[in-house]
């Protein structure tokens, strides 16, 4: 027995039996649970901890083939380009078929990877994976940058993207003696319960094969991962892309039955031809340009991958249910222009929703005499609207690229001041102007109306505003950190008291119609988006109790953040 001793029969896997129109003008001018065993189920409270989880992140995998050197600088070049994802941490592992070899820490991939972290990583395999980290309420240790980590079985590493709305329940039976081993979980990452949940999956499949006289595991042990992912699927709720690297197996990874989070496969022919094709899994397909990789394809939704050490890929689908349901907030503000996901280019999304919105304004009768982008999201929907209602587009507004981006601040205070620091309004675009300004959306409000003081200080005569996106009025609980719909500025205003509100002399927002259909024409096989922030209609595995609970527990956390 090869693997793991077979110390106990194989019970059942979490309960699965062993199986497997018109802008607005201002008054003054947004069964069971897992691991059950023969005990009845312990009761386990809907309140989510205040966790670290992993909001938005950037993830890569890639196998190179023998002879190829080591993956490191392709990894270190995905991170790079996947850094507008995350700024908080990074982190990488490479495999060489026998060891790994890890570095992370908080920062940005220029200061984690330096010439004496790189040198070190440089030969040390041709299979690795990374990751980049968005900043969460109360910071982060080192230690919860990923990728994370179990020893057993066999040794596996895994970085995540997205969020489990069921972690709470599931870190509470894994640390009981419903799992199969007590796990110590060293962190309150949702990520790690993902990984653990996993690696127990692999356990019980390998129990399994032990006790089928006709199973071996060391030739099956594809096999065996393929079905804990499917095991695994079954009970994870919330949206999660995953890679992960898995000695004597390779590179593994999968995706949500929703897909949610986006996850795209590239390949390239290596130097020497008359070996296979090279691959990376990435969360966004511009990693692949420096790589020098084509886009293959995406990671469908419920889908299993392994690429396993000799560049060999196997997929299945995994999901009894699966159907593609993509965030629509990917497109707004989180992926670069660059980017495809789900066979929708992401700057063409922008450019139709900018023709849409134009539409809208027209109507208005607003006297514009200038269009401004607030950068950066929002350009190519600016540069649209100005295109269709035949006006000048000026660059306004002079970004600091070496600050971060701002609703994902810890705090007020720290939001207000980073804003201050990002943007600098110049007169000779809005003196004595009628002025447009277009954001991509407005969460919080706090960006907007500074920006609001900031142009008419530069003299401008009217300030009229335009939203890309809908309002946002719900709590995201997938991936994207503005989980406190109290610090929504649209939950509980009218358009009209945010424009008195932001002290704008007017404001139009994207309708959740007209943005749902623009991504229906640019593929039609997408039925329906992910948009709960806008509609406040979420999957099926969220409910009025674990919503009320987030709020309660986001409010208490974002509260310990500014006190410290």
């Amino acid at each position: 027995m090869s693997l793991y001793q077979a110390h106990r029969p194989f019970p059942s896997m979490f309960g699965l039996g062993g199986g497997g129109a018109h802008g607005r003008l201002c008054a003054h001018g947004h069964g069971r649970g897992l691991g059950l065993g023969r005990r009845a189920p312990r009761r386990v409270s809907r309140r989510p901890r205040r966790q670290e989880v992993s909001r938005a992140c950037g993830i890569v995998g890639v196998v190179l083939q023998p002879g190829s050197g080591g993956c490191s600088k392709d990894i270190y070049e995905a991170l790079l380009m996947l850094q507008h994802r995350g700024q908080d941490a990074s982190g990488m592992v490479t495999y060489d078929g026998t060891h790994f070899t890890e570095i992370k820490d908080k920062g940005l991939v220029s200061d984690v990877f330096g010439e004496k972290e790189m040198q070190k990583m440089a030969s040390a395999g041709r299979i690795g994976i990374g990751h980049v980290r968005y900043p969460t309420a109360g910071g982060v240790l080192a230690s919860d940058a990923q990728p994370f980590f179990v020893n057993s079985p066999l040794g596996i590493y895994l970085v995540h993207n997205g969020n489990l709305t069921n972690a709470d329940e599931l870190r509470e039976i894994l640390r009981g003696t419903d799992s199969f081993f007590n796990r110590h979980l060293r962190t309150s990452s949702d990520s790690e319960v993902l990984l653990n949940v996993l690696a127990d999956a692999i356990h019980r499949q390998h129990q399994k094969c032990v006790l089928n006289d006709c199973c071996d595991p060391e030739t099956n042990i594809q096999r065996l991962v393929i079905d804990a992912v499917k095991e695994c699927m079954s009970v994870l709720k919330g949206a999660y892309s995953v890679v992960a690297i898995i000695d004597g197996v390779g590179l593994l990874a999968f995706r949500d039955p929703y897909g949610v989070r986006p996850l795209s496969i590239g390949r390239r022919a290596p130097v020497d031809s008359d070996k296979g094709w090279e691959y990376a899994v990435a969360s966004e397909d511009c990693t692949f340009g420096p790589l020098e990789m084509t886009h293959l394809r995406d990671v469908a939704p419920g889908e299993c991958v392994i690429i396993d050490q000799e560049g060999n890929i196997t997929s299945e689908q995994v999901s009894e249910k699966s159907e593609l349901k993509p965030c629509v907030f990917e497109y707004i503000y989180l992926a670069r222009p660059d980017s495809v996901l789900n066979d929708i280019s992401v700057y063409e999304y922008q450019l139709a929703m900018g023709t849409r919105l134009a539409r809208k304004i027209q109507e208005t009768k607003w006297p514009i005499d200038v269009v401004v982008p607030v950068p950066d999201g929002s350009r190519p929907a600016c540069i649209q609207i100005s295109s269709e209602l035949g006006l000048p587009y000026r660059e306004g507004l002079v970004k600091n690229r070496y600050i971060g981006r701002t609703f994902i601040m810890p705090d007020q205070k720290t939001r207000s001041s980073s804003v201050r620091r990002k943007l600098n309004a110049m007169s000779a675009v809005f003196e004595g102007k009628n002025v447009l300004l277009v954001d991509d959306s407005i969460v919080r409000g706090t960006t907007m109306s500074q920006i609001v003081n900031m142009v008419r200080k530069a003299g401008a005569k009217r300030v009229y505003l335009a939203s890309a996106s809908p309002p946002v009025k719900h709590a995201n609980v997938y991936g994207v950190d503005m989980p406190s719909k109290r610090e929504l500025v649209m939950a509980n205003l009218t358009e009209e008291e945010l424009c008195e509100r932001l002290g704008a002399d007017g404001i139009i927002f994207q309708t959740v119609d007209d943005l749902l259909e623009a991504g229906r024409e640019l593929n039609p096989n997408i039925v329906d988006f992910e948009a709960s922030c806008f509609t406040g209609h979420y999957l099926p595995d969220v409910d009025a109790e674990y919503l009320e609970a987030q709020e309660v527990s986001d409010r208490a956390s974002r509260s310990e953040a500014v006190i410290s």
